[in-house]
């Protein structure tokens, strides 16, 4: 990951960095590796934060062939971009299969559960519209 050139006043990135800062930059493929490298991945999952702002998440999800994620939901709009390897996702009544380059998005309180068919990596991306600007103080 590159180093920030310059930091953001403190009310706009409250979250310390390298996670907010005014610009990030990842070997996505250094990171999947870094993480099946990790203790944890001997569980099965093994997850990384990349970017923490009040208004926007990015998580990079690695999962071992024949691990699931139970049926959870989040108050936000989410989407999941396949890295590598094949997941099945069920949401809406529906089973999509996800390989690498499939995108996803999924509306705020959808319930959805994963279950990866092979060693598998995915970044989430979770989103808060207005939630930034609420914490500032503006309309």
């Amino acid at each position: 990951m590159s180093e920030a050139v310059r930091q953001e006043p403190a009310h706009r990135r409250p979250h310390a960095p390298p996670l907010a800062s005014p610009f990030l930059e990842f070997d996505l493929t250094a990171e999947v590796e870094q993480l099946h490298r990790e203790e944890t991945w001997k569980r099965g999952r093994n997850t990384r934060t990349l970017m923490k702002y009040d208004d926007l998440r990015v998580v990079l999800t690695a999962l071992q062939s024949g691990t699931c994620v139970p049926l959870h939901k989040t108050d936000s709009r989410v989407s999941v971009h396949m890295l590598s390897g094949h997941i099945r996702l069920s949401a809406f009544g529906r089973t999509f299969d996800m390989l690498p380059g499939s995108l996803l998005a999924l509306d705020p309180e959808a319930p959805h559960d994963i279950e990866a068919l092979v060693d598998s990596a995915y970044l989430l991306t979770i989103a808060w519209p207005g939630r930034h600007r609420a914490n500032l103080g503006t309309a």
